[in-house]
């Protein structure tokens, strides 16, 4: 059973994607990603830390994601490097894919993992009211800075998804599950997650 989650900044993604897979026995993948291709690629996880799901669409070469393989396999370490972070999360999402069943959390993983059979895409939201509560509790900010923080994290989220995964970030139609967090308890969410794998995957 394979799992990838989306999720808008504020919806409470990585702790509903843990215990997703707390409860199934799995591994999880967020930021461990990054570990994981760092040690593929031979870029340091610094360059990763620094380019997490950011997209710097002046500096880049236009093109599909194919067509970013031929230029890397032409141009090696000239492509510009957010494309070879990006190449290197998306050979490290499909190993790690092809070793079991896991949970994924952001990073183009529904994308990269599109044709890949028994694999569910799930995509997490909220309002903005609930978003900014739950930011400036984890970030022990202010209401400003928590709806700064999710203006921007969204939007560098949207232009990496739709640069890199050539669609359209939070579009109902690249997934199999769409929930609203809101007033759910993260733990009934998890367990719905699980429940509609399940059935749709027998």
């Amino acid at each position: 059973m394979i799992i990838t989650i989306g999720r808008e900044y504020g919806s409470g993604g990585r702790e509903i994607g843990q215990l997703v897979a707390e409860k199934l026995g799995v591994p999880f993948y967020d930021k461990e990603i990054l570990t994981r291709a760092a040690e593929e690629s031979g870029l340091c996880k610094e360059i990763f830390e620094k380019n997490d799901e950011k997209a710097s669409v002046g500096g880049m070469i236009a093109g599909s994601h194919s067509g970013m393989h031929m230029a890397m396999a032409g141009a090696g370490l000239q492509m510009p490097l957010n494309q070879r972070v990006f190449l290197a999360q998306f050979d490290a999402i499909s190993k790690i894919a092809a070793e079991g069943d896991c949970v994924i959390v952001g990073r183009c993983a529904d994308y990269v993992l599109k044709d890949v059979p028994n694999v569910t895409h799930v995509f997490l939201y909220a309002s903005e009211e609930k978003r900014i509560e739950r930011i400036m509790r984890v970030e022990n900010c202010d209401r400003d800075r928590a709806r700064e923080l999710i203006r921007k994290t969204d939007k560098q989220r949207k232009s990496y998804y739709n640069f890199f995964a050539d669609g359209n970030w939070g579009l109902r139609s690249n997934y199999d599950l769409m929930v609203r967090t809101d007033d759910h308890d993260p733990h009934d969410v998890a367990n719905a997650i699980i429940s509609f794998t399940r059935d749709i995957t027998k």
